[in-house]
């Protein structure tokens, strides 16, 4: 294995819970060790990258590019997720996102598929196309191709793929905070705007954001979150407290665009993350005004937008996540924030007991959180290194009076007497 040199270098996701790591060598490196992402021959490899900067018709390729490679002639290829980053000093920075295909059979028609699809996105110039070929002594070479709209290529670049040493951080931590965890309103909100001609409830959303106070103030009783995965008995303990204390109940994402969650739940990430974090400051608005009268139980707020969102964008395992006290973390400092936040935990065994008598229809990420205990880990793992505030563990096993009494002690504590 060699060090990564300042050039490109690419992660390779999807094959396990480790990424592979690959870099590119011009002169050429003897006897160099080859990433074991590639397929022997006659199998066939390409890649194809974006840009990962916040901009939507850069999540909508890659999401148009993601939903042509998993039908038609691509049917019988692997897709794997692709990162291409440049290393230097300190944290890889990501700069594009994008795909590894494998196709086992090596056939020439997926080269010339690949090329038809690229050039039929409507971009300008097309994205390059990397092709994966085996050189005379058995190394592995990437050619990089410029494709013209009227057809025809250009080579931009041959270079030997040689395997690369894992970055201190995982490649796209470095662009969480611009592309998936807003940390102020103008961010999320300028991913909206950019939504405007395209999703009609986009406008809606600004719309509702506009009317709000741009910095929400707490009134004078007590804001207390409530988080879990789905079956803790979020929902129970909410309604429980919330009688208990005589206290409003609120819920992220507010109900003033919850008819809109399937719209931005169809969309790439980007658009997704900046439309439930511009939730978030609805709600604030409505704590601030709630809150001056009564107290008020909020079930899911930002460290729930934050943690699903880290969970999804960091691949493979749970020691890929961001470092404890990561800046990614903190909450916003233009955010409402609440007096207390409890995050309810059971055994994963519990929670699919619990799920499977529920019946009810899940969004991508919690079909996700049922299928894949990886994935699950990371977003309880994001939970507790949230900070200012911190999550308060419960365990939320025992029974509902049990739990009810353990929340009521918790708040008592940290917000005095009611």
């Amino acid at each position: 294995m060699v060090a990564a040199p300042p050039g490109p270098c690419f992660a390779v996701e999807g094959a396990g819970p480790d990424l592979i790591h690959f870099t590119l060598c011009s002169e050429g490196a003897a006897q160099a060790p080859e990433p074991r992402c590639f397929l022997p021959a006659p199998a066939k490899c390409y890649s194809l990258c974006v840009p990962a900067t916040p901009s939507v018709p850069a999540a909508r390729l890659h999401r148009r590019l993601q939903q042509s490679l998993r039908q038609g002639p691509f049917a019988r290829c692997r897709l794997l997720g692709l990162l291409c980053y440049s290393s230097g000093r300190g944290a890889p920075a990501a700069v594009e996102k994008g795909f590894l295909i494998q196709d086992p059979q090596g056939g020439p028609e997926t080269e010339r598929a690949l090329e038809d699809l690229l050039r039929s996105q409507g971009e300008q110039p097309p994205p390059p196309l990397g092709v994966y070929e085996a050189g005379e002594r058995g190394e592995l070479w990437q050619s990089l191709w410029a494709l013209r709209r009227a057809g025809g290529r250009e080579l931009l670049r041959r270079a030997q793929v040689v395997a690369a040493e894992e970055p201190p951080l995982h490649p796209a931590v470095s662009s969480l905070r611009s592309a998936a965890v807003f940390h102020c309103l103008e961010a999320a909100r300028g991913v909206v705007e950019q939504c405007t001609s395209l999703i009609p409830e986009a406008k809606a959303v600004l719309d509702l954001v506009d009317k709000c106070p741009k910095h929400s103030k707490k009134g004078k009783f007590p804001v207390i979150v409530i988080e879990g995965l789905d079956a803790t008995g979020k929902t129970t303990v909410t309604q429980s407290v919330k009688e208990s204390l005589n206290a409003l109940l609120l819920r992220s994402p507010p109900t003033c665009i919850s008819s809109w969650r399937k719209t931005f739940d169809d969309e790439p990430t980007l658009i997704r993350r900046a439309f439930y974090a511009l939730g978030n400051y609805i709600v604030a608005s409505e704590i601030a005004k709630a809150s001056t009268k009564s107290p008020v139980i909020v079930d899911r707020y930002w460290h729930s937008t934050a943690a699903y969102a880290i969970a999804t964008e960091i691949s493979g395992k749970v020691q890929n996540l961001p470092p404890a006290h990561h800046q990614v973390y903190q909450w916003p400092e233009d955010l409402l924030k609440p007096d207390l936040v409890m995050l309810l935990t059971v055994s994963p065994e519990e929670r699919i007991r619990r799920l499977q008598g529920r019946g009810l229809e899940k969004t991508q990420e919690e079909t996700e959180l049922e299928a894949n205990s990886l994935f699950r880990q990371k977003v309880e793992e994001s939970y507790k290194r949230m900070e200012n505030p911190t999550c308060k563990e419960v365990d939320a096993s025992p029974s509902r009076e049990e739990v009810l009494r353990t929340v009521l002690h918790l708040i008592k504590n940290h917000c005095g007497s009611l």
